[in-house]
């Protein structure tokens, strides 16, 4: 049996990470001998100019596609048969990851429209789940983003999500954009 074959085709078929441990066992080979076959088939798809890149994310480890070959990915995303999440899930998801442990009526209050169903379909999807209860009266579900968002957003911990400074308008534009939304100052020419 070739290790490194082996490992490719349990990545392959997995629809979670896959630890080393796991592979150890499944593969009923030591760590170490793992650990080596990881590299070699991380450098293999490397050397190859395969689509696919090896990397390790949420404890395991996952086959992704190259980040190069992403606008080929996204003009598939774009066509009838791919599966997409609104962009109401997509903002609900944003929050929930941001923000958790956060209620729905956080979520709602964030947006400024009802995220029930939003929220109904990233947990359908294994993206959210509920991680708790607010304490005091009502006790509100708690929201959290799951390892499957971990593993989908290729990231290893939330600790890698981007900065949300990086995505904010800086105070002026913020201000003009808020500017009509705001209720007229009463002018301090009074005219009786």
């Amino acid at each position: 049996m070739d290790p490194i074959a082996a490992i490719e085709a349990v990545l392959f078929v997995a629809d979670a990470p896959v630890s080393a441990g796991e592979l150890s066992q499944v593969l009923e080979l030591p760590p170490a001998e793992i650990a080596t076959a990881l590299r070699t088939l991380g450098e293999r798809l490397a050397a190859q100019s395969s689509g696919l890149v090896l990397r390790e994310v949420a404890g395991g480890w996952r086959l992704y596609t190259r980040p190069d070959l992403h606008p080929y990915l996204e003009r598939f995303a774009a066509s009838p048969t791919a599966a997409r999440l609104s962009r109401a899930a997509l903002e609900t998801l944003a929050v929930v990851a941001y923000r958790q442990p956060v209620a729905r009526g956080q979520i709602a209050e964030i947006r400024g429209v009802d995220s029930e169903q939003a929220l109904r379909t990233l947990e359908q999807r294994g993206l959210v789940d509920v991680i708790g209860t607010a304490p005091g009266s009502g006790q509100a579900l708690l929201y959290g983003t799951t390892e499957t968002f971990l593993e989908k957003a290729g990231l290893a911990s939330l600790a890698d999500l981007p900065p949300l400074a990086d995505h904010v308008p800086p105070p002026t534009v913020v201000e003009i954009l808020e500017r009509p939304f705001r209720p007229e100052e009463p002018s301090s020419d009074s005219r009786s």
